[in-house]
């Protein structure tokens, strides 16, 4: 395959391991007994992981230059430490292998997400199309596994996730080293971090992560909570990324024809939508059908606009310093934070109360992009 293609297939694999592990993981911690804060905690380490290791692992790339090994070693230890979860079903044991398991796996998207970008070589409009084919891996193991769960026991989790992770490690093995400069030669970024503009983003992607929290870790149950069986709660969260499919193809027309910032404001503006819907109407199977196609614009749209102003506002040397700081703030900060807090809300408050805090989250990143990014200061590297 060519190099994108060979990043193409990276992404299917590791977005296929999202598409197993996010959706049914906590079915298997709630079959197992683990509590709503338990399972709250648990699905926070990932996040946390997002926050802490991603600068350690693209400072060590861009140090070394050597951006694919560190995937590859990242990828292996991912493996390693999954088999934790096979020899364990105590919440301590479990906690360990989940950090050991993200403390690898939080490596890999920033520095492949600074490869792609090195690849296109100032054609970042390219970049939904290659991203997209994640989409498609996430779709394809989502719906796959939800189908063989109603007819497996929910532990044939743990073998799916681990046969994924294997071909997360085969793909990586692939990948070629891109030609970025080595020996700390890539150009400092904490000048440009400090920028108002850049913070207003950062600060928003912050918030919207944290909105997506309940999403993540308690989507699954709400749904089966409310009658649905998991094809069912497969397809739906399929459909979300089949309209986050859709976004990342259609990003170059939409960014010709609408601006970042318009795009942005769209993109938080449903998710308060988005948010309440699923919160108060679960028992309505077209509203939330309506909701998860929302899903293309609270992440394909959001994700790939946030994408767009960082590629125009740092260098390519810097992107895999820049990558991991998104990933911790955003993904990790964020995510951690929305799972803590959704853990805790979600026996206290209820769901339809979870899911509004979450739309409120929602409401900051809006306000943030309204205020803080004017359409100049998009424009601009």
């Amino acid at each position: 395959m060519t190099p994108l293609g060979r990043l193409s297939a990276w992404y299917f694999f590791y977005f296929a391991f999202v598409g197993a592990f996010a959706p049914y993981f906590t079915l298997y911690l709630q079959d197992i007994g683990q509590s709503a804060w338990e399972i709250g905690v648990l699905m926070s380490v990932p996040q946390v992981m997002r926050l802490l290791a991603p600068n350690l692992w693209g400072w060590l790339a861009d140090h070394l230059g050597r951006r694919a090994a560190v995937v590859k070693f990242a990828a292996l230890g991912s493996v390693l430490g999954f088999c934790g979860f096979f020899f364990t079903r105590e919440y301590l044991p479990m906690l360990a292998a989940m950090t050991l398991v993200w403390f690898f796996w939080s490596a890999a998207l920033p520095l492949v997400e600074a490869m792609t970008l090195d690849r296109l070589a100032g054609q970042t409009e390219r970049y939904g199309r290659i991203r997209l084919w994640g989409s498609i891996g996430f779709i394809v193991s989502v719906l796959g596994l939800g189908a063989v769960l109603d007819y497996l026991p929910i532990a044939a989790v743990l073998w799916a996730c681990l046969f994924i992770l294997a071909s997360v490690l085969a793909s990586a093995w692939t990948l070629a080293e891109p030609k970025v400069g080595a020996g700390g030669t890539a150009p400092p970024v904490a000048d440009q971090l400090r920028r108002p503009e850049v913070m207003a983003l950062l600060a928003a992607c912050f918030f919207m992560s944290v909105a997506h929290g309940p999403l993540y870790v308690f989507y699954s149950i709400h749904l089966v909570d409310h009658g649905y069986d998991k094809m069912a709660v497969g397809l739906l969260w399929s459909l979300g990324v089949v309209a986050e499919i859709i976004v990342f193809m259609a990003m170059p027309r939409l960014m010709r024809r609408f601006t970042l910032r318009s795009i942005l404001l769209a993109s938080f503006g449903l998710a308060v939508l988005r948010f309440l819907l699923i919160g108060w109407a679960a028992d309505h199977a077209l509203v939330l059908l309506f909701a998860q196609i929302l899903h293309g614009a609270t992440f394909g749209a959001y994700h790939a606009g946030a994408m767009a102003a960082l590629i125009r506002w740092f260098e390519p040397a810097q992107q895999a310093r820049v990558q991991g700081v998104y990933g911790s703030i955003s993904f990790g900060a964020g995510g951690m934070v929305g799972g803590l807090v959704s853990g805790q809300s979600w026996d206290t408050l209820g769901a339809g109360m979870t899911f509004t805090l979450a739309s409120l989250f929602a409401a900051c990143g809006l306000l943030l992009v309204w205020r803080g990014l004017s359409s100049e200061s998009l424009a601009r590297r």
